[in-house]
């Protein structure tokens, strides 16, 4: 995760929850200045509290050397917010009616050129169009949570979209270290979510069948498959899988296999039940740990990852 050399912006963010504050952390860091909106009067203090404890990390990646901390402002209108700004994170709560109701206020307040991206996962981008007069400049820029850490970003626009505005997203996203995906077409989760749905629908299946504990199904993927995904995606690391025959040999030889793992693969539904016994499965494998805790630990491991993988990237 790295950034090339970037100019200082007005940037926005709207919205002052986990994603918010990471992207404001983000912003900062990587020398823009930041207005941030959110209604909530304990914003300000929260979002702060954020930027600090992140700062240290961001640091540790090589990432704040143009930034600073305090180039950050907080508005109670969502409006004035926008005011000047030549790009838009808008990370408010994934309701389609308090989504609408930001982007009626903002969408007078524009410039011409600036460009508004939603962090939604669950909402569509047509969903979100309606709540707009023009939507050409609106596009979506998903992030991957935390977004200060983890380098993903799903950009999709489809044809109320201006010609070059998702290309002019990716360049933002890229200029401060993200590494982002264009999506061709809208789908309900866009691409990395359906990605780990489908994994965590498998996982839940293993434990509910009692072939393994939460515990080691999460130990299967963190200390297997996961290392190698760090490092490459599932059909690339599979053309490697079958030597010089490549992808080609790997099918040949592999497609009785996946064919029986997969029409064998779970189907199911989150429920209260499920959710009692992965959650139980969960404090017993963490202990007296608190979630602080494990998130600075985790924070700790993507560091390392990135710092050892961003040469060769």
């Amino acid at each position: 995760m790295s950034t090339g050399t970037t100019t200082s912006k007005r940037v926005c963010s709207l919205g002052g929850g986990v994603i918010g504050a990471s992207w404001t952390a983000l912003f900062l860091a990587a020398g823009h200045q930041v207005a941030v909106h959110d209604p909530d009067p304990q914003c300000e203090s929260a979002v702060r509290r954020y930027i600090e404890t992140a700062w240290p990390t961001l640091t540790a990646l090589g990432l704040t050397t143009n930034g600073n901390p305090d180039a950050v402002s907080f508005h109670h209108s969502a409006r004035h917010a926008v005011d000047g700004a030549s790009f838009v994170q808008e990370s408010v709560p994934e309701r389609i009616e308090i989504k609408r109701e930001v982007f009626a206020a903002i969408e007078p307040a524009l410039g011409q050129e600036t460009i508004v991206a939603s962090s939604a996962s669950g909402l569509t981008l047509t969903e979100m169009q309606a709540g707009w007069r023009a939507p050409s400049r609106f596009v979506l820029g998903h992030p991957f949570n935390p977004p200060h850490l983890i380098p993903l970003v799903e950009v999709l626009g489809n044809e109320l979209t201006g010609a070059a505005v998702v290309e002019e997203s990716c360049q933002f996203y890229e200029s401060i270290g993200k590494v982002t995906i264009k999506l061709q077409r809208e789908v309900p989760g866009h691409v990395a979510n359906r990605l780990q749905a489908a994994l965590w629908r498998e996982a839940i299946h293993l434990i509910n069948e009692g072939v393994a504990t939460v515990e080691d199904v999460d130990a299967a993927v963190w200390a297997g498959p996961g290392l190698r995904w760090a490092a490459m995606g599932p059909t690339m690391l599979f053309h490697l899988g079958a030597g010089e025959g490549g992808l080609t040999s790997f099918c040949q030889r592999y497609t009785e296999s996946f064919n029986r793992w997969w029409d064998d693969l779970g189907e199911l539904h989150l429920n209260p039940e499920i959710a009692s016994a992965l959650v139980a499965g969960v404090q017993e494998s963490t202990g007296e740990r608190t979630t602080t805790q494990l998130s600075a630990d985790r924070d700790q491991l993507l560091v390392a990852i990135l710092n050892a993988t961003r040469h060769l990237r």
